[in-house]
């Protein structure tokens, strides 16, 4: 067996560990992805539960609000663009559901015009209305403000 130079060790012991981080960050994102709730904005989700819900909790109600339908039905509905979460408690206060939420826009039906640095989406179901603009994008303030507009087809 030749012998190996130590920086050549150096190197694939390197290389090694690497790989090693890689493969555990990869797995650690894919479980992070699993505790996501993804629902549409202006879109309700029902959420079935096993046990009865005493109290529910939305870190960022602006951006989803929650409705008890009934002890264990949870009506989780996208209000803007963005993430949160939702903690819901039983009688005892232990956690049932601990899960972060995304609310984004159902990509299927939209048409998004661009002017220079404004952005604004229109949801086209029959006709284009335009959607409230996302949050983070460069539209001028009186734009996000301003109720929603119809574009004939």
């Amino acid at each position: 067996m030749p012998v190996l130079k130590s920086s050549l060790r150096l190197k694939m012991l390197f290389a090694g560990v690497v790989v090693l981080f890689s493969s555990a960050g990869a797995a650690l994102a894919t479980d992070q992805n699993d505790d996501l709730i993804r629902v549409f904005m202006n879109h309700a989700r029902v959420l079935k539960l096993d046990r009865a819900v005493a109290k529910v909790i939305i870190g960022n109600s602006d951006v989803a609000d929650a409705t008890v339908a009934d002890s264990k039905t949870i009506v989780l509905t996208g209000r803007s663009f963005g993430t949160t979460n939702i903690v819901l408690l039983d009688s005892t206060g232990n956690a049932i559901l601990d899960d972060r939420v995304l609310v984004s826009i159902d990509e299927g039906n939209t048409v998004r015009v661009f002017r220079q640095t404004e952005r604004s989406v229109y949801s086209c179901t029959p006709n284009c209305e335009k959607n409230s603009t996302p949050s983070g994008s460069a539209a001028s303030p009186s734009a996000a403000a301003a109720p929603a507009t119809s574009m004939a087809q």
